[in-house]
C-alpha cells in the first residue's frame, strides 16, 4: 500500500489528494440528499419520450437563454460528478442521469429513457417515489424494461 501511495504522490501532490478526498465526500453526501429530492419531484411521465417537455416556454427570450445556459452548466457538473462517482463513493449512475436530463443535446430523451429503463435503476427510483407517496415513473412501451426471466430451481 505504501508503494502505491508513493507512486501516486509522484504525480499528484498530497494537498491535491486531500482536496480530492474532501470533494469526493462532499459529492457523496450531496448526492445522497439531492438525488432523491430531485427524482421524487419529477412528474411520473418525465422520462416518457411520447410526452413533450417544453422548458421556460412562456418566459422572455433573454430569461430563457440565461435559464438554458445555467441549466446546462449545472447538468455538466452533475454529469462530471456522476462520472467521478463511478470510481469514487456515490450514486454515479443516478447522478449522471440527473446531469443528462439537465443538458440539451439531440437524442437526449432516448438516452435518458435507455438509462432509466435499466431494471435496477428504475426499481430504485420507483422505490424512492413510493416511499414518498409518488406514483411510479411511466415509460414508453419501447423503453419498458424486460421482465426478469430467471426461473427458480
Amino acid at each position: 500500500m505504501d508503494g502505491l501511495l508513493s507512486t501516486v504522490q509522484q504525480y499528484v501532490s498530497t494537498d491535491t489528494l486531500i482536496w480530492l478526498t474532501a470533494l469526493s465526500f462532499v459529492f457523496f453526501i450531496g448526492t445522497l440528499i439531492a438525488i432523491p429530492f430531485i427524482l421524487v419531484r419529477l412528474p411520473a411521465d418525465y422520462f416518457d419520450v411520447r410526452v413533450p417537455r417544453p422548458w421556460m416556454q412562456d418566459h422572455h427570450p433573454v430569461l430563457r437563454v440565461v435559464g438554458h445556459i445555467a441549466k446546462n452548466a449545472l447538468g455538466a457538473v452533475f454529469l462530471f460528478a456522476g462520472f467521478l462517482m463511478l470510481f469514487l463513493p456515490g450514486q454515479g449512475v443516478l447522478t449522471m442521469l440527473i446531469g443528462i436530463s439537465m443538458l440539451d443535446f439531440p437524442g437526449k430523451r432516448n438516452i435518458e429513457a435507455k438509462l432509466i429503463s435499466q431494471p435496477t435503476v428504475l426499481s430504485v427510483i420507483n422505490r424512492m417515489r413510493k416511499k414518498r407517496g409518488k406514483p411510479p415513473l411511466v415509460l414508453a412501451p419501447e423503453h419498458k424494461p424486460e421482465p426478469n426471466l430467471r426461473t427458480e430451481s
